[in-house]
C-alpha cells in the first residue's frame, strides 16, 4: 500500500479514535509526547505506534526522533496522521497549521488527504465552555462526521493550503 499522510482539526480528546474507526487501514497518529507519557494510556498508544513529538523549544531530541520515526514510518508505506494545529481547540475554531506538515513532505514526499471531523465540538471530550470529560454531557448522542478531500500530491502541499482546505470540509459544522 502507498504511503500517505493526514492532516486533520483537533476538536476533542476521541479525535483519533474516531479516524481509528472511519479507516479501514491502520492509522499511526503523532502525538504530543506529554500525554504519550500518561501512565496506562501509554501503553496503549505504544501499542497503536503512535509517535510522539515536542516543540523545538521544549524537548529538539524528542523532535528530531519523530520526524525521523515518521521517516521510516512513510518509507515503510504507513499512514500518518498529524494534527498540524499542535492543540486541541479551545473555541471551536481551527487554530493555524504549523509549518512541521511542510518538513515532513520536503523529506518524505507522498499526498496528503485533508480530513475534517465534524460534530465533535460541544461533546462531553471537547473543551466547549469547560475542560473537557469535567461536566456532564449536554447530549448523550451526537451526529458526527469525517469528510475527506482529494489527496494533495506532495509538491502542492503547504501549511496554509490545508488549512484552507480542512475549514472549507468542516464548513460551519463544528
Amino acid at each position: 500500500m502507498a504511503a500517505r499522510r493526514a492532516v486533520c482539526n483537533h476538536v476533542s480528546f476521541v479525535d483519533a479514535l474516531v479516524l481509528a474507526a472511519a479507516c479501514r487501514r491502520p492509522i499511526r497518529f503523532i502525538m504530543d509526547y506529554h500525554i504519550f507519557k500518561i501512565p496506562i494510556l501509554s501503553f496503549v498508544f505504544r501499542t497503536g505506534r503512535a509517535i510522539p513529538i515536542a516543540s523545538a523549544r521544549d524537548r529538539p531530541d524528542i523532535l528530531e526522533q519523530a520526524y525521523a520515526e515518521i521517516e521510516r514510518a512513510l518509507a515503510a508505506g504507513d499512514l500518518v496522521c498529524i494534527f498540524p494545529e499542535g492543540r486541541i481547540t479551545d473555541n471551536g475554531e481551527i487554530y493555524p497549521f504549523k509549518p512541521a506538515i511542510e518538513r515532513i513532505i520536503r523529506h518524505s514526499p507522498v499526498p496528503v488527504v485533508p480530513l475534517a471531523l465534524r460534530g465533535l465540538w460541544g461533546s462531553f471530550f471537547s473543551r466547549r465552555g469547560a475542560a473537557a470529560m469535567t461536566r456532564l454531557p449536554r447530549r448523550f448522542w451526537s451526529k458526527i462526521a469525517v469528510v475527506a478531500a482529494p489527496s494533495v500530491p506532495p509538491e502542492r502541499v503547504s501549511a496554509v493550503a490545508l488549512q484552507g482546505t480542512v475549514a472549507a470540509l468542516r464548513g460551519d459544522w463544528k
